[in-house]
């Protein structure tokens, strides 16, 4: 068996094959894509002269793939760049190829027997020792490969990646009998720490758990709709967010996914289980005539859902015509707003109105129907768990959903209804066992087998919550929280709203460095919130500006430039863990640590400009001294050049998609790492504060900084000014872009002239202040409170 995966092959380059290669291609593997050979020339071809026999027409597909992957949205690439490591092949002409990849992932047509021709031509070419596996949605695993040698299927198991491959964290992995524990282990391992992905052990059955117990939910919601006479958009209005799910809720998701591929999903298991479940999965008359009229979803332009202009409209299945979309009103609604926890839950799900009614007629089945199928899809609770947290999105999988609503209190209104409650939970509340988890001195258990079991996970998953249950927390104010991480490594914790920074972050800075400082190897900032943090407090700022206090800012300001520096200076080694939106003050904080280990989805940006301000924390001269960094020792170079990218940059608030994009925009350094799992992210920080302090650590020694002065700033004024007579910005634009320009050419100065960073920290301070006091700035600031969104004024 392979130990490692250098080389894979994908074979189908459909959106679900293409996807999975460009994940592979994001962690650095070579992939080899085939698809089949095309029949028939195209008109372009024609007109080339081209013919059935050329490379270019014989590739056809998979290099169509490969160039789709550019354009489509969400991106599957984290980097353009990595568009290189796929390589384009065809079935007919590259099979021997697959002799050097280490992986071969099937993804062709759900058919089993073209599945079992593909497999038996993998089998010809393949070098003994190498792992296969099919993306299969559903499919039997152990059919596909019935006829191929022990050896094969020793290696052989299913593989599956929810669609998009970059973005869903779910992997299911389903083993054949014959597959080697060594194969399976491994693949476990490597889906986990490689690919990034929460992997579960699924079994040889319809769908899988993901999507069996998904597309349950959603055919129950569907009948929960028609005959209770809910409509599509009261259904989606809550059953997202308000319950923990994604805001695409319901029907939204279905528009998202494509009606075709549900009614493929759902007719799979409608086929292959017993009488009196195929009910559930025989799709509702109106969806069958939505997919006669192509009404597939958003690839449609119209499913579930239509825009009319700029009003989205919702379709009325009883009529199959659209109307104005309706949103579900009802007294608990309002009141679990109010709520928190699993005190939001059981007001909605108990309520004595529209939605309680909805939202029990849709819960209590799925949970008895996921609690009926353990041991058929998944061997423990927690599986199915994470499947439905991984896969779909919930905050809470299916058992967790029902011990927030209370086990005791559902099971008693589940018998009074006539439910069958399965055998086991009957024996566990007989028990006296009143929950499916349990948490003692920070460490989860789940029920299973009669008892409960240790909840084994990751040591390189590390949870913030039960941390600090079991060791406490050193110190905390309201915006922050400094925690021994152990090893000699303490943890800075942002937890103030939306993680902004305020004084109380600052001050937890403060005070965070000279601890470490004293009584650590090294500290990590890092947190597990929503987002690693989205700036600074804009709405502090707003108000102090409105009331003329310039004061009160100038002092943030000036505090929050010396706790970078205290950060960029450390005596300790000082190591960023960004993660999701790191935006302005959040890459302000990042960019002067010793290194940064950012999440792979990280986006990343010095976003100011859009608020009508510039940053003011020292981002502008630690975004120009990393692109000067970046340029080898000794290598000639134009200084007006890193000036040019900085100010775009900047002036242009530009964000990354990934941390691969903010490593190519100088965000992130060679040195910098990125975590693919974002499990891992703090594991993967500690460490290399670990390895800062083996390593001997000495913070970086106080340097003059080359600007471009006077002459460069006129270069750069140059541009933003041809910008504003083209059309392209306003005229406060081009006035942030001039203050911006000014800071980051080093201002009155010639060309060349070195300087400290306190000057450059002066000017940055003096040009935010100039421009918060601006009222095109505050209109600015004012609107992306209210709406979320920048204005161009």
């Amino acid at each position: 068996m392979v130990q490692q995966i250098n080389k894979a092959a994908v074979l189908g380059s459909g959106v679900m094959g293409s996807g999975i290669a460009a994940h592979l291609a994001n962690i650095g593997i070579p992939v080899l894509l085939l698809d089949i050979v095309p029949k028939e020339l195209t008109g372009d071809e024609q007109k080339k002269g081209l013919t059935l026999e050329d490379p270019a027409v014989r590739n056809r597909l998979s290099s169509t793939s490969i160039q789709k992957l550019l354009k489509q949205k969400p991106a599957p690439l984290t980097s353009k760049k990595n568009l290189a490591l796929i390589e384009a092949g065809n079935f007919e002409d590259d099979m021997e190829r697959l002799s050097g990849a280490d992986w071969i992932i099937e993804v062709v047509v759900e058919n089993l027997d073209v599945k079992k021709k593909v497999f038996a031509q993998v089998e010809k070419y393949r070098k003994k020792g190498s792992i296969v596996s099919s993306n299969t949605s559903g499919i039997s695993v152990e059919a596909m490969v019935s006829e191929c040698s022990e050896e094969f299927r020793k290696h052989f198991l299913g593989t599956h990646f929810f669609n998009p491959p970059r973005y869903l964290k779910l992997l299911e992995i389903i083993p054949t009998k014959d597959t080697d524990e060594k194969v399976l282990h491994f693949m476990k391992t490597f889906g986990e720490d490689v690919l990034g992905k929460g992997v579960v052990t699924a079994k040889d059955t319809p769908n899988f758990i993901g999507n069996r117990i998904g597309t349950y939910g959603l055919l129950v919601t569907l009948r929960e709709m028609l005959e209770k006479g809910y409509s599509v958009g009261e259904v989606d209005s809550v059953t997202g967010p308000l319950i923990g799910r994604p805001k695409s809720a319901t029907f939204r998701t279905l528009d998202v996914v494509g009606l075709d591929t549900f009614v493929h999903v759902a007719n799979n298991v409608y086929e292959n289980v017993e009488e009196q479940e195929k009910e559930v999965f025989n799709v509702p008359s109106f969806m069958k005539q939505m997919l006669e009229n192509g009404w597939l979803g958003a690839k449609a332009g119209q499913g579930f859902f239509k825009k009319d202009g700029k009003e989205i409209l919702e379709l009325d299945p009883s009529a199959m015509e659209y109307r104005s979309r309706q949103k579900l009103s009802a007294p608990s609604i309002e009141m679990a707003k109010q709520a928190k926890g699993s005190s939001k839950l059981k007001a909605l799900i108990y309520a004595n109105d529209r939605a309680g009614e909805l939202l029990w007629g849709i819960t209590a089945p799925t949970l008895l129907y996921s609690a009926k199928l353990l041991g058929e899809i998944a061997d423990d609770i927690v599986s199915i768990d994470q499947a439905m947290k991984w896969g779909f999105g919930w905050d809470k999988g299916p058992f967790e959903l029902w011990d927030a609503i209370g086990l005791e209190k559902s099971a008693e209104r589940l018998k009074e209804e006539g439910y069958d409650i399965p055998v086991w939970v009957s024996q566990m509340l007989d028990k006296g066992h009143t929950s499916f988890y349990i948490e003692e001195n920070g460490v989860r258990f789940f029920y299973s087998n009669g008892e409960y079991r240790r909840l084994q996970t990751s040591e390189k998953a590390i949870n913030l919550k039960s941390l600090k249950e079991t060791k406490g927390v050193i110190k905390k104010n309201s915006g922050a929280s400094l925690i021994d991480l152990g090893d000699g490594v303490a943890l800075l914790e942002f937890h103030s709203q939306s993680n902004a920074i305020g004084m109380d972050i600052i001050q937890m800075i403060n005070y965070a460095i000279d601890d470490v400082a004293l009584n650590f190897k090294g500290l990590v900032i890092g947190n597990q919130g929503k987002n690693f943090c989205v700036g600074a407090n804009l709405a502090m700022i707003l108000m102090e500006a409105q009331d003329d206090n310039f004061y009160e800012i100038d002092m943030v300001i000036r505090h929050f430039q010396q706790a970078m520096q205290k950060i960029k200076y450390s005596p300790k080694p000082v190591v960023a863990a960004p993660f999701g939106m790191t935006l302005g003050g959040g890459a302000e904080i990042c960019l002067p640590a010793a290194r940064i280990q950012a999440s792979s989805e990280t986006y990343m940006g010095l976003v100011e400009a859009g608020v009508g301000l510039i940053p003011g924390g020292g981002g502008n001269k630690e975004l120009y001294i990393k692109h000067l960094n970046s340029i080898p020792k000794g290598l000639d170079f134009d200084l007006q050049n890193v000036a040019n990218k900085v100010f775009e940059s900047v002036a242009m608030a530009k964000v990354s998609t990934s941390a691969a994009e903010a490593r190519d925009s100088q965000f992130l350094d060679a040195l910098d790492g990125i975590s693919i799992n974002a499990d891992h992210l703090l594991y993967d920080a500690k460490r290399v504060v670990l390895q800062l302090h083996e390593n001997g650590y000495r913070p970086p020694v106080k340097e003059k900084i080359p600007v471009v002065g006077e002459t460069g700033y006129a270069t750069l004024l140059l541009a933003a000014q041809t910008m504003q007579l083209s059309g392209f910005i306003s005229e406060h634009d081009l006035k942030i872009a001039k203050k911006l320009a000014f800071v980051i050419a080093g201002g009155k100065v010639p060309f060349g002239t070195k300087v400290d960073e306190q000057y450059l920290l002066d000017l940055e301070r003096e040009a935010f202040l100039s421009l918060v006091s601006e009222g095109k700035s505050q209109q600015r600031m004012q609107h992306m409170l209210v709406k979320g969104k920048p204005l161009r004024n």
